[in-house]
Order: C-alpha cells, then sequence, then structure tokens
C-alpha cells in the first residue's frame, strides 16, 4: 500500500511539474503586469484549473488552493522569483484580507460561528431538535424542511448557507441525512434562489451591469428563463420525494441510513462542540436569535444603501453594501443573545464569552479557504481571464445567433467554475451579451438570464467558490466531500438547462420553454431512476 501511495506521489509531483513549467514554452515574453506575456491569453485560467484539478485528485484543498495561487504568481511575473512572491503575498492574500468588503464578511462568518456556538451551549439547538423530531417524521420531510427554509431566506447566499446549516443540521442528523446531502441540499437553495429573488443582493448586483434602462425590471423579465435555478430546486423536490440518489452521494447516503456515519468517515469538525446537554433549553431559544438575526441583517443592509437618509426601499437594498449590512445585522444580533440568554437564565455571562472564540475556531476552516479562493480569484483577474473571455465571445456570438444562449450558459459556466465567483462573471458575460443583443430583441432576456443561469452553475460546481465554501461550513461537512457528491447533480441539471438554452434560441417564450424544461427534468430524474434500480 505504501509503495503504491509512493507511486501515486511521484506521479502527481511529474504532472504537476510538467504543467507548472508548460506555459514556458508558448514563448511568451515580458510580464503580465505591463501587459504583456500570458496577459489576456488561455493561460490565465490554468492557475484555477490546477487548483480545482489538485483539490479533486487529492482530496486536500488547502495547499491545493495554495498551488494554483503561486501558479498564478509564476505567470503573472514571467516565471521571475521576486516578483511571483511579491505577487502572491502583497498583490494576492494581503490585499484580500486588506479589503473591507471581504474583512465585512470575515466577521460575519465569526460572529455566526459565536451564535451558533451559543445556541448549542444553551441548549436551543438540542430542542429545536427535540421539537422537529416530534413534528418532522421521515427523512423525506427534513430534506424537504431544508429546501423550504433556503428559499424562505433568499436576501442573501452567505447569510443562507450559515443560518440554514445552524438551524437544519440537528434536524436532519436525527433522521441519518448525511452531512454532504445537507450541504447540497444548502448550497443548491443558496446562490440559485438568491438569483430568481427580485429582492436580493444578487439581484442588486446584475441589475448594476445593465446600463441604460432599469436593472431590476430585466432581472424580473429574465427570470422565468433562469433555468438552471428553477431546475435545481425541482431536481431537489423531486429527489426527496422519490427517494433518489445517484453517484457518489448515494454512498454516503447508505452510510448514514445504514450505519449512522452522517460524515462518509471523515469529520473535519470532531471536536466541536454538539448539541449541548442544557435541559433549560426550549425551542425558543434557536428560533428568536435566528429571527433578530435576519431582521438586523435586513436592517443593515437597507442601511448601507441610505434607507435611513430617504432612499426608497427598492433602491437602498439594490444599492446596498451586503458586507456591511451582514457585519452591522451580526453584530446587533449577538449582543441580543448574549443579552436574551443571560436575562432567561439559560447561561452565565462567563458561559457566553467562552463561546466566542469557540465559534471563531469552528469557522478556520471555512476562513481559511475563503482567503485562499479570494487570492486565487485576484491571480486570474491580473492575467487578464477577463479580456481573454470577453474576446472569445465577441469573436463567435454572430455565427449563430439562435445557439447563442446555450453557448452564453456554457461559457459562464465554465468561467464562473475556474474563477470561482458568480458576480464576476456576471459583469464580464452580460454587457457582452447586451452589445450583441439589444434588450428589444427576444434574445436579448433570454441571453442575460443565460449568462446568470451559466454563473450560478459554474459558481455552484466550484471548489473555490466561496458560495460552496460557506455551504460545506453551513453543514459542517468536509469540503471535497461537498465538491465531489454535488457535482453529478449539478451537471446533471446543467445537461438539461442547456438543452431548454437551445430550445428558447428558437422559440424565446417564457410560457413554452419554462414548462418543456421542467419536463425534461422530471423525464431525467425518472430514467436515472429507471437506470439505478436496473443496476441494484
Amino acid at each position: 500500500m505504501k509503495k503504491k501511495n509512493l507511486v501515486k506521489g511521484v506521479l502527481l509531483a511529474v504532472i504537476l511539474l510538467a504543467v507548472v513549467l508548460l506555459p514556458l514554452l508558448a514563448g511568451c515574453e515580458g510580464s503580465a503586469a505591463d501587459g504583456e506575456g500570458f496577459y489576456g491569453t488561455g493561460w490565465a485560467l490554468l492557475p484555477p484549473v490546477v487548483a480545482i484539478a489538485l483539490a479533486l485528485i487529492t482530496k486536500e484543498v488547502y495547499s491545493s488552493l495554495f498551488v494554483g495561487i503561486l501558479m498564478g504568481g509564476l505567470l503573472y511575473s514571467g516565471y521571475g522569483f521576486e516578483g511571483t512572491v511579491l505577487h502572491v503575498f502583497q498583490g494576492g492574500i494581503v490585499s484580500v484580507l486588506s479589503s473591507e468588503s471581504n474583512i465585512g464578511i470575515l466577521v460575519f462568518l465569526v460572529i455566526l460561528g459565536a451564535m451558533v456556538a451559543l445556541m448549542n451551549k444553551a441548549g436551543g439547538s438540542a430542542a429545536f431538535g427535540r421539537w422537529a423530531a416530534q413534528h418532522i417524521k421521515t427523512r423525506v420531510g427534513a430534506q424537504l424542511a431544508t429546501v423550504a427554509l433556503g428559499v424562505l431566506i433568499f436576501i442573501d447566499d452567505y447569510f443562507n448557507c450559515l443560518t440554514v446549516g445552524s438551524v437544519m443540521r440537528p434536524v436532519t442528523d436525527k433522521h441519518k441525512v448525511s452531512r454532504a446531502k445537507l450541504a447540497y441540499l444548502i448550497d443548491a437553495t443558496a446562490a440559485p434562489v438568491c438569483i430568481i429573488a427580485p429582492i436580493s443582493s444578487w439581484a442588486a448586483a446584475v441589475s448594476s451591469y445593465v446600463e441604460d434602462v432599469n436593472g431590476l425590471e430585466i432581472f424580473i423579465k429574465a427570470i422565468p428563463f433562469n433555468f438552471y435555478a428553477i431546475l435545481t430546486i425541482v431536481m431537489m423536490i423531486g429527489m426527496a420525494v422519490m427517494k433518489l440518489e445517484f453517484g457518489s452521494m448515494a454512498h454516503f447516503e447508505r452510510d448514514a441510513e445504514e450505519k449512522g456515519d452522517l460524515w462518509g468517515g471523515k469529520n473535519p469538525y470532531a471536536g466541536e462542540s454538539g448539541e449541548g446537554d442544557n435541559e433549560k433549553g426550549i425551542v425558543l431559544d434557536l428560533v428568536l436569535p435566528v429571527a433578530v438575526l435576519i431582521f438586523s441583517c435586513v436592517i443593515g443592509m437597507i442601511y448601507s444603501g441610505g434607507f435611513f437618509e430617504g432612499t426608497s426601499f427598492v433602491d437602498s437594498f439594490s444599492g446596498a453594501d451586503v458586507s456591511v449590512g451582514l457585519m452591522l445585522g451580526s453584530v446587533f444580533a449577538l449582543a441580543f443573545t448574549i443579552l436574551y440568554y443571560c436575562l432567561r437564565g439559560t447561561m452565565t455571562f462567563r458561559e457566553t464569552m467562552d463561546c466566542i472564540p469557540e465559534g471563531f475556531r469552528a469557522m478556520v476552516p471555512a476562513i481559511l479557504i475563503l482567503t485562499f479562493a479570494w487570492s486565487l480569484n485576484t491571480m486570474t483577474g491580473s492575467l487578464g481571464a477577463k479580456e481573454f473571455v470577453a474576446g472569445m465571445v465577441k469573436s463567435s456570438a454572430g455565427a449563430f445567433q439562435a445557439f447563442l444562449p446555450a453557448v452564453v450558459f456554457l461559457i459562464g459556466c465554465f468561467l464562473a467554475f475556474a474563477t470561482g465567483t458568480s458576480w464576476g462573471t456576471f459583469g464580464i458575460l452580460i454587457p457582452i451579451t447586451l452589445s450583441v443583443f439589444p434588450l428589444t430583441d427576444p434574445l436579448g432576456v433570454v441571453c442575460v438570464s443565460a449568462c446568470m443561469a451559466g454563473a450560478v452553475c459554474g459558481d455552484h460546481c466550484s471548489p473555490i467558490s466561496d458560495t460552496t465554501i460557506m455551504a460545506s461550513a453551513g453543514a459542517q461537512c468536509d469540503h471535497v466531500d461537498h465538491v465531489s457528491t454535488q457535482l453529478p447533480y449539478a451537471i446533471t441539471a446543467a445537461a438539461v438547462s442547456f438543452v431548454a438554452y437551445i430550445i428558447a434560441g428558437f422559440v424565446p417564450n417564457a410560457l413554452i420553454a419554462l414548462p418543456v424544461a421542467i419536463l425534461l427534468m422530471v423525464a431525467t430524474l425518472f430514467g436515472i431512476r429507471m437506470v439505478s434500480a436496473k443496476k441494484a
């Protein structure tokens, strides 16, 4: 066994060395800092491709992301030692940790971790689990309840991932739903729900990329054509009702149901506090802090958008700074939670303070992965990936107009998967698409929707996506397990969406294209069940 592992290690090292040295053969001279060398070429997408491939092969995400960052530094500096080191640390890791927006998200993560620790210690999570055991009787009910809560929290994907995870973990654990399946349900009701919710941080981001017209109006018109988001929700509900699992997820679910192994043998959060054994805990000890958190985060978001200075609710929400809103809202929610538990006599003030560093420790894996993922995205941006993709789309746009929605969807998938950002993908593709098809053309709205759907799909699949990372943290699931089990499901929904965009390219009518897409999704699920039954 040791010899086999040694051979695999040597082979992986040789392949990695070949990939690192391969760009040298391209003969690109100069530094990307000057717009020369590898800038604006296909090599700009190599760092995320290397990181993703290594993560899936080695099942180790930290070193894989760092190797991707290092690859970006080498390409940016033209393989210069000093330039590589400075760009990796100053231009990458230090710069993303100096960003006000990123720091706000990290503060929100830490505070939410502290609130989860408080709710566990106070017995609120255990009380909710006991209540759920009386009212949610089956595994199907536990999964549908998770989907329903994910759909209800449509304001922001970060907030969705961590809130749904902390609330539903006790429920799904009692019904032996694997953490990998919980992570998928959380991830699939985060970005896919936000991208079809007119009042969300995602609607605000998309609207900002549509110039000279009402961006929110275009966003609403594009909702019925957002096939990937809608079909993902249909797929989740269909699989839960049909009790259908396939791919590697089937193995995790079988182990959870038959052996009680929720983590598939690998629990990165082992040693963290569980639900707690405080018998004073009641359901309100979990529900009230979560409700205050939701309310205060909404207030924080509209405050950051200028609502209290006379701006309308819609405009303040669309102009909100999400990181500021979530940070301020979570601070007030944490203060309320501490005060509430102390007044109720559930915990002493000393015990509440002990939960804060405990919650911080629980979020360290997510914070580390997020930092590396943001740094990798910075590397990709500094190499001119946007310019490369923009040129590729424009050069092929006029050749086959009816197929353009499907092509835009695929490009959006690939770009978001490689960069780990859907918002960045919106910023690249939507202006390019609108320069080809004006919004007066029926295909204009379809293509805008294809941009959004492709970006969400790629973001959903990518192991370096912040939403995917937070879904793993929310479910307290191993990150690589989450990515590998989710991928077959996301690809299935993407394949059906691709066919639906081909149909919409020829018939740009939502009343026809959307029902056909849903029927195709349902038929696909029945087909998978038939194939799975034959194999069984």
